[in-house]
């Protein structure tokens, strides 16, 4: 009969969040993977637990799966821990309950801190509906699809970033977003440095711009105003296509457009590329 997967949650920053379960959870596991073996070592001395850690992050995914695979079909009771908050969600894990599912095991979880929900609570922004991105694309094409995405959310949109990322997020989504969107940068949440910060875009670029970024960070930006369109979606297109023809990106021809006619980017954006697709 096929073993268990446990999906572990870890804590952000503070040990003392520490679900009162994994320790019980890790200690009767038949085998344990961890994001990084060293920082997970940490957290089971500090439960005083002793467990053989295996490796398990992005690198190694694909071989851990086969592994992964192996012992769940033999039986096994396998806990996976990611360095913080919960696997699969912007960590290493989709492809582990990929494997308990094909393989017929069971799938469970020990829930726990999230630097998401955790960053919601504190924005004050509504936590009944919201979006979460993750880490934005780097560059390139993914990078403006995500960013037009966020700028036109209906709902307020939590992404993560890096200390050498912040400052290069902050202006972008200031340039889609508009300079004066609301936003809460959260700051190494629940750890000895904890900082919450409310304002506009156009304030976190001049703060952060002129101070050097440390910790992890976690951003909640405030949902698009609705805005009555001026012109037909079909002109606003329209516009967009003799943009582009003289030159201009599609992304910054829509949000240019959609500024100026009050249709919603994400309708805009939309509403191009099925023209295009005709």
């Amino acid at each position: 009969m096929p073993g268990r997967l446990i999906v572990c949650a870890t804590p952000i920053g503070n040990l003392g969040d520490v679900p009162r379960r994994l320790g019980e959870v890790v200690a009767t596991a038949d085998v344990v993977y961890a994001e990084d073996t060293r920082r997970s070592a940490v957290l089971l001395e500090a439960l005083g637990v002793g467990a053989k850690l295996r490796s398990f992050f992005v690198g190694n995914e694909r071989v851990r799966a086969d592994e992964l695979e192996r012992e769940l079909r033999a039986g096994s009771v396998v806990a996976l821990l990611t360095d913080a908050g919960t696997p699969a969600v912007a960590d290493p894990g989709t492809a582990a309950v990929a494997v308990a599912r094909r393989v017929g095991a069971e799938v469970s979880v020990v829930p726990g801190p999230s630097a998401v929900t955790a960053a919601v609570a504190v924005a004050g922004m509504g936590g009944d509906r919201f979006c979460f991105e993750g880490f934005l694309p780097r560059k390139g094409a993914a990078r403006s699809d995500r960013l037009t995405r966020i700028a036109t959310s209906e709902v307020p949109v939590v992404v993560f970033s890096s200390p050498h990322r912040l400052a290069d997020d902050l202006a972008d989504l200031a340039g889609v977003c508009g300079p004066g969107r609301e936003v809460c940068v959260a700051r190494e949440l629940t750890k000895l440095h904890e900082e919450v910060w409310w304002g506009s875009l156009s304030e976190a670029v001049e703060r952060w711009t002129a101070e050097a970024a440390r910790g992890e960070f976690t951003l909640m930006i405030s949902a698009a105003e609705e805005v009555s369109p001026t012109v037909p979606v079909s002109d606003a297109v329209e516009t967009v296509s003799r943009l582009v023809a003289s030159g201009a990106r599609t992304a910054d021809a829509v949000r240019e457009v959609a500024r100026l006619t009050g249709v919603p980017r994400r309708r805009l954006y939309e509403a191009v590329h099925e023209e295009e697709r005709r």
